[in-house]
């Protein structure tokens, strides 16, 4: 078998329990949506706007803990177990001290919505969604802390089964608890939120019950010690993590922005942007799964001194994330007509989308090039320039160009879409310099220190 045949499936065994973990973790928001949707339209609006701070803060405050990636992946490849175990005791750590943080930023929902211009009655029931999720916080980050850790040990398989899982719990107590089942009462929207909160605790009970009862700890664990809760030791997360952090909140914050921008379009424009980014997101599941095994990957055979295996790997990974996505830029074209009546009906909103795709296309292998991209930088440790490649391409050109097009070129949605599109090609040919002039078969240290 030639070293890219093999390279790539290595790759693919990594990556394939992430695309279905991630593919799950969708699945929830779904079921969330659809069975919200059944009390009524403002129920479902109430808690579309809410998870738009919960999404947003978590996704930025859960990069911190992607900190763990370059240091657990790396120690891993050293055959370092001890590194390894330390390193997941930090992440708890911080998992805890970032809870108060996320709990915190939680606690200013409503305030956050009211300022964004949203209708009273809609903040009101968005801000109590929201604050029965607070309590769930530590458990939720904590999952997240253990999850880093198993992967960069090439452990993959148990966050999948935990997910999915959890999908059959986070059914049942959607409907016990928002339609008033199994002896609860008929809490609606507040019922959504707190089946979101148990299931979250969930998703921690299971992964620890895995880590403990299979003893996939074994040989990368040892006593806590006050060296866990060191400051020059959580620096060292921090250093990795925080540059990620603002890598996830500088794309997640974009799109949010987009939606805004295409909100001063028309209704309609805004109800096809959202099919559109629904089947961009729904698509983006495969190179994040292929990203993540990327950065374990990479930073596994840089903890083994293979500089050139690595190089190797990041290569295989990029061209698997670009050709992934180039397959789904095919099926929106072809299927332009077909895709958006997946979310919507309204011939005008399916019209609009129809019309969307095949720029989403475009946007599409750049997305999945640059995803991947991401993740080789985190397994080598080099977190920094993704998040400068996002802020230049996102929210310098992407959004401006974008906006400009669609508000003042006469373009609509298509010049946020080409806009978006160009921020991506942008940053996707940033990486791919980057990987080309230091990538791994460059890196002469890493993070190897405990």
């Amino acid at each position: 078998m030639s070293p890219l045949r093999a390279e790539s499936r290595t790759l693919a065994r990594l990556a394939f329990p992430v695309v279905v973990a991630n593919l799950g973790t969708m699945l929830m928001g779904a079921i969330d949506t659809a069975m919200v949707g059944r009390v009524g339209v403002d129920a479902l609006a109430a808690v579309s706007i809410g998870n738009v701070w919960v999404h947003g803060t978590f996704l930025f405050i859960q990069g911190v803990l992607f900190g763990l990636d370059p240091i657990v992946a790396q120690a891993h490849g050293a055959g370092d177990g001890r590194r390894c175990g330390l390193a997941l005791q930090r992440g708890l750590v911080l998992a805890g001290w970032l809870s108060l943080l996320l709990g915190g930023l939680w606690l200013l929902a409503g305030p956050f919505l009211t300022l964004a211009e949203q209708e009273p009655a809609l903040v009101d029931a968005a801000h109590r969604y929201v604050l029965v999720q607070i309590p769930s916080v530590p458990f939720i980050l904590l999952f997240v802390a253990m999850r880093q850790y198993l992967q960069g040990r090439e452990i993959m398989r148990p966050a999948m089964w935990v997910v999915l899982a959890a999908n059959l719990f986070n059914a049942l107590a959607n409907w016990a608890l928002i339609f008033g089942h199994l002896g609860f009462p008929a809490l609606g929207v507040v019922g959504a939120g707190l089946a979101t909160a148990l299931t979250r605790v969930i998703l921690f009970g299971l992964l620890l019950a895995m880590i403990r009862g299979f003893d996939l700890h074994a040989g990368a664990w040892q006593p806590w010690s006050r060296a866990a809760a060191s400051w020059q030791g959580l620096r060292k997360v921090l250093a990795y993590g925080v540059p990620i952090a603002a890598t996830v909140g500088f794309e997640i914050w974009a799109f949010g922005a987009s939606t805004l921008l295409s909100g001063w379009i028309d209704p309609v424009a805004v109800a096809a942007h959202t099919v559109t980014l629904n089947l961009a997101a729904l698509a983006f599941m495969f190179p994040l799964g292929i990203s993540q095994g990327a950065a374990t990957r990479v930073g596994n055979l840089l903890g083994a001194s293979q500089h050139a295996a690595a190089q190797r790997a990041a290569w295989v990974a990029v061209g698997m994330g670009a050709s992934v996505m180039a397959g789904f830029a095919a099926l929106f074209v072809l299927l332009r007509q077909q895709l958006p009546a997946i979310f919507a009906r309204d011939p005008e909103i399916l019209s609009t989308s129809a019309a969307i795709l095949p720029i989403a296309a475009a946007f599409a292998i750049f997305d999945g090039t640059q995803v991947v991209g991401c993740g080789v930088l985190r397994g080598m440790g080099d977190t920094r320039p993704a998040a400068v490649y996002n802020l230049v391409g996102y929210w310098l050109l992407g959004l401006p160009i974008g906006g400009w097009l669609a508000l003042r070129g006469g373009w609509g949605l298509a010049g946020i879409w080409w806009g978006l599109a160009l921020g991506l090609a942008v940053v996707a040919a940033l990486l791919v310099a980057r990987l080309r002039v230091r990538g791994p078969a460059h890196l002469v240290t890493g993070p190897s220190s405990p």
